[in-house]
């Protein structure tokens, strides 16, 4: 999920706060979304529009589909396969590219900045962008969360993430530019291997699909083009637990693990990073590793927003913000605050914690808009009307796991569906893996992909990539 919020020391300095509110239509009341991932953009696709002045506020123009951000990094699928535009839903919404920086629930007033670059003209022209002040009736919070680099050295400076669009493209330009670096006539046989030494560190599903996606992209196209230098390149997988995949049945696990290592990935598992230098890692067990590529794929970390916010009630593990069963963010005397939602990556409902995963900031949103749906539709005046108090639907929320779906190379994955939970019915296929688990694993990514536009384009690049190949092409 996307944060909308910055880190502190890039605030601007000035404390001057400019109102910039399109003025709202007459009989709505108006509903502010923060975030444009799996929680918030799910809210903007649902609430009815007609009944809401319906407001979002995201660093980004897109929501992103990242179970397939993987295959975008290795080019199997081009970017705009996924991703989905907010500003498909304007003029009917109004949308603001900007951070959240401050939220005042006594006054319902948000203070933002926009994400954009400041306008220059002229020397009197501010240095930096001016805040703006957002003002709402209904929020929802779904900001997301941060990468976790658990505050290793270099992490941040050396390290390529996965969790955009943008941090695809970049993976993409780095694999292709070791691959130039590497050909080049002067360049010793050391040196490449240096170069082609490419490290993943975190076992969980992003780490090991994008482990999966690069051998394949390593044992194909570049094979063809390169072999030397296929031969030479090597894929590095580091975790400090005792397997990867925590989350799924220990069969699949252990699957897993014998199938990425018969293809060629080297598992190091309880290994320890210390710290990230350019073009070395550190690891506390076998000392300097040097690498081309790292990728940094190791869990969340709490958003700079929801650390700011004082008066609502958060989780001390985590630092995620609470919420009863309805959704309602938790005021610090416990208290639901009836007018704010969280959900997503950034909350977790106080009596039941659930993974931060897609699935479940997507279940959180469809519920909050059907809570959103239900409520009263006519604004209210401040001094002679009252607000309803019946701010949820019926029954409180209950996740309802789907199971969980992981790709692991040569056209095989894994699915695990031992631990879902549906409407009562028997599940005929609790755990799969291989090739039917593939099936499952691209027909799943296919039919929730949101817009017609990438329900077409995704399985045109997967035919065409599978007929012509990768597009190695760096440009």
């Amino acid at each position: 999920m996307l944060s909308v919020t910055r880190k502190q020391a890039h605030r601007p300095s000035q404390i001057f706060v400019r109102t910039f509110l399109s003025p709202p239509t007459r009989g709505k009341q108006s509903l502010v979304i923060l975030g444009s991932g799996w929680g918030g953009y799910e809210v903007l696709r649902g609430v009815d529009k007609k009944n809401w002045n319906v407001t979002i506020i995201s660093p980004n123009t897109y929501f992103n589909f990242t179970p397939l951000l993987a295959s975008a990094a290795v080019g199997t699928l081009e970017f705009r396969c996924t991703v989905e535009p907010v500003r498909r839903y304007t003029p009917k919404v109004s949308y603001y590219q900007a951070w959240c920086d401050n939220i005042d629930f006594k006054h319902k007033t948000l203070t933002c900045v926009a994400a954009t670059p400041p306008v220059s003209f002229g020397a009197s022209s501010p240095a930096t962008p001016q805040p703006f002040s957002i003002k709402y009736d209904k929020l929802v919070i779904a900001v997301g969360a941060y990468r976790q680099t658990f505050g290793i050295p270099g992490v941040k400076e050396h390290a390529h993430f996965l969790k955009d669009v943008k941090d695809a493209r970049r993976i993409r330009t780095r694999i292709l530019e070791c691959l130039e670096q590497a050909n080049q006539p002067d360049m010793t046989d050391a040196e490449r291997r240096k170069l082609l030494n490419f490290c993943v560190v975190g076992g969980g599903p992003t780490g090991v699909e994008f482990a999966a996606e690069l051998h394949d992209l390593l044992h194909t196209e570049i094979a063809q083009q390169h072999p030397e230098l296929a031969k030479m390149a090597r894929i590095n997988l580091y975790d400090v637990a005792d397997s990867i995949l925590g989350t799924f049945d220990r069969s699949l696990v252990r699957y897993t693990e014998n199938t990425l290592r018969r293809d060629g990935i080297n598992l190091h598992l309880r290994h320890h990073v210390e710290k990230v230098e350019k073009g070395k890692l550190f690891i506390k067990e076998v000392g300097e590793v040097p690498f081309g590529l790292l990728v940094w794929s190791t869990g969340l970390a709490p958003n700079p927003l929801i650390e700011a916010i004082t008066e609502l009630k958060k989780r001390d593990t985590t630092n995620r913000v609470l919420t009863d069963g309805y959704l309602n963010a938790l005021n610090v005397d416990g208290t639901p605050n009836p007018d704010v939602w969280a959900i997503g990556d950034a909350a977790s409902i106080e009596s039941d914690p659930l993974p931060a995963t897609a699935q479940v900031a997507n279940q959180k949103a469809k519920y909050v808009t059907k809570t959103l749906n239900k409520l009263p539709t006519l604004t209210h005046s401040h001094e002679d009307e009252e607000v309803s108090k019946d701010t949820h639907v019926d029954e409180p929320f209950q996740f309802r796991n789907r199971g969980s779906l992981a790709y692991i190379g040569g056209w095989r994955a894994i699915y695990d569906r031992s631990k879902a939970t549906g409407d009562g019915e028997n599940t005929f296929m609790n755990k799969e893996s291989g090739r039917v688990a593939w099936l499952l694993w691209r027909s799943a990514y296919f039919t929730q992909t949101l817009s017609w536009r990438n329900k077409i384009l995704v399985p045109t690049y997967w035919f065409l990539n599978w007929i012509f190949g990768r597009d190695l092409t760096r440009f």
